[in-house]
């Protein structure tokens, strides 16, 4: 269990917060009897100790709370008893040091916990644990003050070659394409055992004349980057060469998004690349080419707007199938202006533009595909797709599909074991948020947080929203638990997109790392040396292992302390050292390689799971991890979520201290299992199905 420390807002955090307050007294103006935006004004004051203001606040919203009488008598109920309590702390910390701000933090939290409901403790902790004395909160909070730490992540993209600089083709137009790319990618294109990188351009949006000007000496298009660590498990070897012109990739329109799958099974990953007039499909032909078969494979659709692409094999029959969602019925003739608030002209919400319906793509085997949208169900519900997760959500042994959409009710597709879905979003309890509202979704992601073997949902959303956590009961049902689990309070202040459940410090439980950027410009740091001041710090919460999570940002490094307009992340073992890193692709900035320096502190596993037939990665493979204390770790191969980005497709399982090899348990697409014991640990293992017991 490790040790709860409270963590108070530095300056970065701080105008964050501000910027979260404006958005929400806007909103109220708007719309006094706008139950959550009260809420949330309270939750943001809170933080900033602006006690009065946020219990005004949570007793104007109790009464307005849509449908939930009994949620605002228990609101009532707890401001009341914790208002003395409250206004005490206040005034001591009028006149004490910073000591008494964490003892203060330790009652907001509580308040909050009783609004949203009771905080209860995972397996194996306590209410010893779950509940500490503020004396002890104030001797962690001073002892971490005090401490010295060497930084969890570090930037390295530039020291190892990736030169990479993002242009998004703005002239002040307010084009929407502007402020969502680029997407990223880790995958081994070249088979050698290291994962390469790939990073999504833009192009100059319209005429006239780009704000902020592309990046000289390269050409204005996508970047492949060859990992040159041929295998090894040595960092400081690690280096990046520039192949983009000898591959043959040549993407037109702009760019977005990028999926990653052998979709031939030759053993070479594949390339799938989204944007504004450009769905293009790029064969690996093994030799460190690629060749545009867009057309040949029927997956071409050049009037699309595409930002997610997943694959899957949905109907089990060996072959990867395809996944695209798309955004908006948008194009620069159909543009229309939209404006701040405050007067200038800004970007536009989503709901000016209709949503483009996704594409379901079945591979016939043969190099080609189908699209059976219509076929399978998927074409009757849609809305404007950000994210897309696909994972077994019922346990039922076939792959679903989670689609993400912005400001409209997502869809979860379930799969019916006959080539159709039907949606179950509604019923599910994640089409919505906890109080029935539509939210911003943006990135998402599926994993076992709380590892009791079944996915849950992690997805981020507007800044004042707060991030959503919907945690999975093992049927396919689930509870929005976001206040719970004290996640909803740190992300309120930002705009999420890339995302995903990783163990960054391999203690066997899974973490977030949310990276951020507003959608609507931030007037006060606009400025001629700042044309686009959508910038955010990105986001790290570390899993407590009693279904909590602390804000640990300000321990991550250096890098968490930029403020930046992030949007893909991709995320993998860079490195092969068994930890898992981040690249974050930047809008009109630079691109960000975070290399781990904690995880590999503790002991893990590393699994690479390979078909019978053929030796590709077996995306979508489940895998139980059982150790010797009995204790059992699910985990599954994926290249998607997050935002447009695609991932390393091996498994990477901390084992925290525990040298001892465990037992392996995999579950493949086909539905075979397979066992392994005795599995080596801190190495990489590759597992092939059928050679298991």
């Amino acid at each position: 269990m490790r040790k709860w420390t409270p963590q108070l807002p530095d300056e970065a955090q701080q105008n964050d917060l501000d910027d979260a307050v404006d958005h929400c007294r806007q909103a109220i103006q708007s719309a006094p009897d706008y139950a959550e935006a009260h809420g949330n004004l309270a939750t943001a004051l809170q933080m900033q100790d602006h006690l009065d203001d946020a219990i005004r606040h949570y007793r104007e919203a109790a009464p307005i709370a849509p449908g939930n009488p009994e949620k605002a008598r228990r609101l009532q109920a707890a401001l009341a008893e914790r208002e003395q309590s409250m206004v005490k702390a206040q005034r001591r910390a009028e006149s004490r040091d910073t000591r008494a701000a964490a003892t203060l933090r330790v009652l907001v939290l509580s308040v909050l916990c009783t609004v949203g409901g009771s905080c209860t403790s995972g397996p194996g902790s306590s209410d010893a644990e779950e509940t500490r004395p503020p004396e002890d909160a104030v001797a962690a909070a001073v002892s971490a003050a005090g401490a010295a730490e060497e930084a969890w992540f570090t930037d390295r993209a530039a020291a190892v070659g990736l030169d990479f600089v993002h242009f998004n083709g703005m002239s002040g137009k307010f084009y929407q394409p502007e402020i969502m790319g680029p997407g990223v990618a880790m995958f081994d294109y070249d088979n050698d055992g290291d994962l390469d990188i790939y990073v999504v351009q833009g192009q100059m949006l319209g005429t006239g004349t780009a704000l902020l000007p592309p990046p000289s000496g390269l050409p204005l298009t996508d970047r492949l980057y060859r990992n040159d660590l041929d295998g090894h498990r040595d960092a400081t070897r690690l280096h990046f060469t520039d192949v983009t012109l000898e591959s043959g990739i040549n993407p037109r329109g702009y760019g977005m998004g990028v999926a990653t799958g052998d979709i031939d099974n030759d053993g070479w990953v594949d390339l799938y690349l989204t944007g504004v007039g450009r769905n293009q499909m790029f064969r690996n032909n093994g030799d460190g080419t690629f060749t545009d078969v867009s057309t040949h494979t029927g997956t071409d659709h050049p009037s699309a707007w595409g930002v997610p692409a997943s694959f899957l094999d949905f109907d089990r029959d060996g072959w990867l199938d395809l996944f695209v969602g798309t955004y908006l019925n948008y194009s620069l003739e159909t543009h229309i202006p939209c404006f701040n608030r405050s007067g200038p002209p800004d970007y536009c919400p989503p709901e000016v533009h209709r949503a483009q319906p996704n594409r379901l793509y079945r591979n016939r085997g043969d190099g080609t595909f189908v699209d059976v949208t219509a076929a399978a169900g998927v074409a009757r519900e849609f809305g404007p797709a950000l994210g897309v997760a696909t994972a077994d959500f019922n346990n039922d042994g076939w792959i679903d599909i989670f689609v993400a959409n912005d400001q409209q009710e997502n869809q979860l597709w379930i799969n019916q074991h006959d080539g159709t879905f039907t949606n179950m979003a509604l019923v599910s309890g994640t089409a919505l948020g906890a109080g029935g509202e539509a939210k911003a979704d943006m990135g998402v992601d599926a994993g076992d947080f709380d590892n009791d073997g079944d996915e849950d949902l992690f997805i981020t959303e507007l800044i004042t929203q707060g991030s959503s956590l919907y945690v999975n009961d093992g049927t396919g049902l689930f509870e929005e638990q976001s206040v719970r689990t004290r996640i909803r309070l740190p992300s309120l202040p930002y705009t999420g997109f890339g995302v995903a459940w990783i163990d960054f410090d391999n203690d066997g439980w899974l973490d977030i790392l949310a990276v951020n950027g507003h959608v609507t410009q931030s007037l006060e740091a606009l400025g001629p040396d700042n044309p686009f001041p959508l910038q955010q710090r990105n986001l790290l919460l570390r899993n407590l292992g009693n279904r909590q999570f602390e804000d640990v940002t300000d321990r991550g490094g250096a890098v968490f302390q930029l403020s930046e307009v992030s949007r893909g992340a991709a995320f993998g073992d860079i490195d092969n050292d068994g930890d898992v890193d981040v690249l974050v692709g930047n809008d009109a900035g630079r691109v960000r390689l975070l290399i781990n320096n904690i995880g590999n502190r503790n002991h893990w596993l590393g699994l690479r799971l390979v078909g019978a037939q053929t030796p590709r990665d077996m995306i979508g493979a489940r895998v139980s991890i059982i150790q010797a204390n009995g204790s059992t770790l699910w985990r599954r191969s994926r290249v998607d979520g997050s935002y447009a980005s695609a991932h390393d497709p091996r498994v990477l399982v901390g084992l925290g201290q525990s040298m001892e090899p465990p037992r392996v348990r995999v579950i493949w697409p086909s539905g075979r299992v397979d066992e392994w014991t005795n599995v080596p640990v801190d190495r990489y293992t590759t597992l092939t199905e059928g050679a298991g017991r």
